[in-house]
């Protein structure tokens, strides 16, 4: 049940948006979150989305979400919802955004996922990282500015799950140690690039197929990074048809064994499962790590 205080701001909100009096609105609640609680919000008229937690539970989420939706929109190279508003009342946060209408795939839906993610990745900067830091799930994901790809996938990524999971007790000197062996191997695993914009947690539960039938991203984790680490996200829990890998390496075409460096990245987000969900994900993370062991 959405709260009385939400439902007051919002109609106060998208009374001013839609440049009319709204009488009534109704929410119907929706599933797929495990950090927020999410509804179709709709009017006669007009339908939006919007998730809430509680406000003191994850400070900034919306804000930097919604941040890094309209990061992702200014490159326009693949859709993303309008961030309408983000704010919090007295107890609770939210975000307010265009509501995306299903339809199915396009006949070449693959192939042009593939390209659009391309041309974002096109989008260059100077540094590894972001302006500010956001969130991954519900942890707190770092941007410090680093001139290289290795020292910022140590330090941001890799080493900050990796102390999180140690100080809880869901990792051991075992693991710690494979890892510090790995990091000294990094530099000669990943080839160099140019820091590129990326969605940041491109699983397939974070995008949707929209009425034109094309792919359209949600929850977005921002930074500047190198670009294999979205490919490899996107072969996790089920991976991504193989025309999009074909199409995506058409227009931005990867170093050569670009396939066997992709466990690497992804014991990113491995490690942010074994810190939200617990030590089922450490198996994964280990059969990585166990050749430097």
């Amino acid at each position: 049940m959405i709260p009385l205080e939400i439902k007051n701001s919002l109609h106060l909100l998208l009374s001013r948006l839609s440049k009319s009096s709204l009488s009534e609105l109704r929410f119907s609640p929706l599933s797929g979150g495990s950090i927020n609680e999410t509804f179709k919000v709709e009017s006669d008229d007009y339908i939006w989305f919007v998730k809430f937690n509680n406000a003191e539970s994850f400070p900034g989420m919306f804000e930097k979400e919604a941040s890094g939706l309209n990061l992702l929109q200014k490159a326009g190279e693949i859709n993303v919802p309008d961030v309408l508003h983000a704010g919090v009342t007295d107890h609770y946060a939210f975000l307010l955004l265009s509501w995306i209408a299903h339809g199915p795939e396009k006949k070449d839906f693959w192939e042009d996922f593939g390209m659009k993610l391309a041309a974002l990745h096109s989008h260059k900067a100077e540094k590894f990282g972001l302006d500010h830091d956001n969130y991954i799930g519900s942890l707190h994901q770092y941007n410090q500015f680093h001139d290289n790809w290795t020292t910022f996938f140590i330090e941001e990524r890799l080493e900050r799950q990796v102390r999180l999971a140690r100080e809880s007790g869901k990792i051991g000197q075992k693991e710690i140690r494979a890892f510090e062996r790995l990091y000294r191997r990094l530099d000669e695993i990943f080839p160099p690039v140019r820091p590129s914009l990326l969605h940041g947690d491109l699983w397939s539960g974070n995008f949707m197929v929209n009425r034109f039938g094309e792919a359209c991203l949600i929850d977005p984790a921002v930074y500047y990074g190198h670009p294999e680490i979205d490919i490899a996200m996107t072969t996790l829990f089920g991976g991504f048809s193989s025309r999009f890998y074909e199409a995506y390496c058409a227009f931005n075409k990867l170093e050569k064994n670009w396939q066997q460096r992709l466990n690497y990245y992804n014991l990113y987000p491995l490690m942010v499962h074994v810190n939200l969900f617990g030590g089922g994900y450490l198996g994964s993370v280990y059969r990585i790590l166990e050749k430097f062991d």
